[in-house]
């Protein structure tokens, strides 16, 4: 992939180059300076850094655009999502030439400068075991991303030679990977991590507990529930990371905790765009909060302990609310809002008192979720630059019980989620006695909804298609919300027309 991979890695690279002070100070942008990356060891922790900034756009992308579209797509466009307004994920946008296109440009953008650091480092002199450490990072991310780009796309393209000027114009037919030669590849960039990162890297950067977890879930697309459930064991056996008994703290301010396996960083001093070290501010947050502060009577206004300013995009639907106990389910009041508010408009004769007449509006009142609320936001703002949670123990656990029921081995799955249901409730008399599907399918909607996990499960399982009918909905009001099917080619994301129109011998998904 060497023509298609110079043109779609110019975005990635200019990020790179922009990435550290260090190699800004450089006083031009060429062959010198990519020599400098490939061939010296400060060049390769400079790569290695500005991988880093180009997943948290690919994955949590600052301020509007298509590539949060592309993102909320995977977070709304499940069975427990519903959607008010431009971003609705089976909507008119989802096309060959809109959204959908984004992860396949910059997965690929971020494929090619992994594969450069990673052949590069073969040539750097330099302690081994500093160099192994810099190469396994860049390798759990290739591997990451071309665990996306399969489950996203299924037919992709697999290239692990950088593009260079050397070959960029060298002639290539494209055709799909074979599945099984793409999993090789993840595999392997996977296994070396596992074995070069400890499970105490720093904050903000891959650790050996993210290589399994993500290994994990490879062997689980190939229904190899033996290496599933050894991943997550070993996770779970070492002790590093775990459950927090407070679950108020799980997606609290600081998310330096032992239940983040990966967290995505931002900081504002460091910069305030995607393609700097502090990243630029997301709108996530915002997005699953009403705008309690537009309701006609006045008696709301902007609070920042309610969300502050809020966009009110899309939401939780009444399917994933009706699934908790509402009375005992600490998740309940800890990652949503609450339904019933108080007036606090200190103007209004009723101050401080339960609000009794809300909108049927749901731009301005539903059931909003908290796991991406920022207490630090200002409150006339969408700007927020709290860290995310990616990847956390409690899906380690979920997805290792599933593993377990694949074994026959009931007793361990049972554990395993129990272990998340005693969380919940804060004691065992809520357990489950009995493993099933729909159990497994309910308690996952109940501890990781709205996380990235959701539409790639239902995929998985073959049931996508089938829920996302059932229970998806789409509209601004109780008077007007519907279902809104997703088409069955959809389990599949179309490949951009603009790549496909460079290819020329890749085919179109079918369906688009």
């Amino acid at each position: 992939m060497k023509k298609l991979g110079y043109i779609i890695c110019i975005a990635g690279w200019v990020l790179l180059q922009t990435s550290c002070e260090k190699f800004l100070e450089e006083e031009t942008l060429d062959e010198i300076s990519v020599d400098y990356i490939y061939t010296t060891p400060e060049g390769l922790e400079v790569g290695v850094n500005a991988l880093y900034n180009l997943m948290r756009h690919y994955n949590v992308p600052a301020y509007e655009g298509e590539a949060l579209k592309a993102n909320l797509f995977f977070l709304v466009g499940t069975d427990l999502g519903l959607t008010r307004t431009w971003h609705r994920p089976y909507g008119v946008n989802h096309t060959a030439q809109a959204f959908p296109a984004n992860k396949w440009i910059e997965g690929y953008q971020i494929i090619d400068r992994a594969n450069a650091i990673i052949t590069g480092a073969k040539k750097v002199e330099m302690n081994p075991a500093e160099k192994d450490h810099l190469v396994a990072q860049a390798r759990v991310i290739r591997g990451e991303v071309y665990l996306d780009l399969l489950r996203m796309y299924d037919n992709i393209l697999l290239d692990t030679i950088p593009t260079t000027p050397q070959n960029y114009d060298d002639p290539v037919v494209y055709e799909p990977a074979a599945p099984e030669d793409v999993y090789r590849v993840i595999d392997a960039d996977l296994d070396f991590a596992i074995r070069k990162l400890s499970y105490n890297e720093p904050y903000g950067r891959y650790n050996r507990a993210t290589a399994r977890h993500i290994r994990g879930k490879s062997a689980m697309w190939q229904a190899d529930w033996k290496e599933a459930a050894d991943q997550f064991d070993a996770i779970a056996e070492d002790g590093t990371f775990g459950l927090l008994a407070d679950i108020s703290q799980v997606f609290g301010q600081n998310l330096n905790h032992r239940e983040t396996l990966f967290a995505y960083v931002r900081d504002q001093s460091l910069g305030n765009e995607d393609n700097l070290a502090g990243g630029g501010p997301t709108w996530l947050g915002s997005v699953f909060i009403n705008r309690l502060y537009e309701m006609s009577s006045g008696e709301v206004i902007r609070d920042a302990a309610l969300g502050g300013q809020s966009l009110g995009w899309s939401y939780p639907n009444d399917y994933l609310q009706s699934l908790y106990d509402k009375e005992n389910d600490k998740r309940y009041i800890t990652y949503y809002f609450p339904m019933e508010y108080r007036v606090n408009n200190p103007e209004k004769p009723n101050y401080g008192e339960p609000l009794t007449v809300y909108d049927d509006n749901f731009r301005r009142y539903h059931f909003s979720l908290r796991k991406y609320f920022d207490a630090d936001k200002p409150e006339n703002t969408e700007n927020s630059y709290k860290d995310i949670i990616y990847y956390r123990f409690a899906e380690t656990l979920l997805l290792g019980a599933e593993a377990h029921w694949r074994l026959s081995e009931e007793n361990k799955a049972l554990e395993y989620m129990n272990k998340i249901r005693e969380r919940a409730f804060g004691d065992s008399d809520f357990n489950f006695t009995e493993f099933t599907l729909d159990t497994y399918l309910e308690e996952s909607a109940r501890e990781l909804a709205f996380e990235k996990n959701r539409w790639f499960l239902l995929k998985r399982l073959g049931l996508l298609v089938e829920r996302q009918g059932k229970y998806y909905r789409y509209g601004s009001n109780s008077t007007n919300v519907v279902p809104e099917p997703m088409a069955p080619h959809m389990v599949r994301l179309p490949v951009p027309q603009s790549q496909i129109d460079l290819m020329g011998t890749f085919s179109q998904n079918p369906g688009y």
